[in-house]
Order: C-alpha cells, then sequence, then structure tokens
C-alpha cells in the first residue's frame, strides 16, 4: 500500500520538527559536558542550522540512491 501524498507532506514536517526539537534539547544537555554555555536563543539558532543540514543531506542522499535504483 502506497501512502498519498498528504500524509508524506505529514511525516516529513513531522520528522523535520521532531529532529529539530531533539537537536535543541540534545545541545542544551551536551553542550556543558564541553564548557560551552549557549543562549536559548543561540540553541534555537544552531538547531535551525543542522536541521537545514540535514534535510539537504537527506535529500541528496535520496535523489542519489533513487538514481541508483533507475540503473
Amino acid at each position: 500500500m502506497s501512502q498519498s501524498r498528504r500524509m508524506s507532506l505529514i511525516e516529513a514536517i513531522t520528522n523535520v520538527a521532531v529532529g529539530y526539537a531533539l537537536a535543541v534539547v540534545t545541545q542544551m544537555l551536551v553542550f556543558p559536558w564541553f564548557g560551552l554555555h549557549a543562549s536559548l536563543g543561540d540553541n534555537l539558532a544552531l538547531g535551525l542550522v543542522f536541521t537545514a543540514v540535514s534535510l539537504i543531506r537527506s535529500y541528496a542522499l535520496r535523489r542519489l540512491f533513487t538514481r541508483f535504483d533507475r540503473k
């Protein structure tokens, strides 16, 4: 059974939102272990950067594997 476009969009948005929240919480917990102390705003901004990099990486790998699948 294939997934509808709507459900694919909902899944993708949920994945990004959960990933972003997890990145921010992880940073807030782990950074102090390394002597790094960032403000909430800095953690939110850094989380956005990591989320953008993750989205680009995920898209590029999906396109790469799609290309391999066609051959």
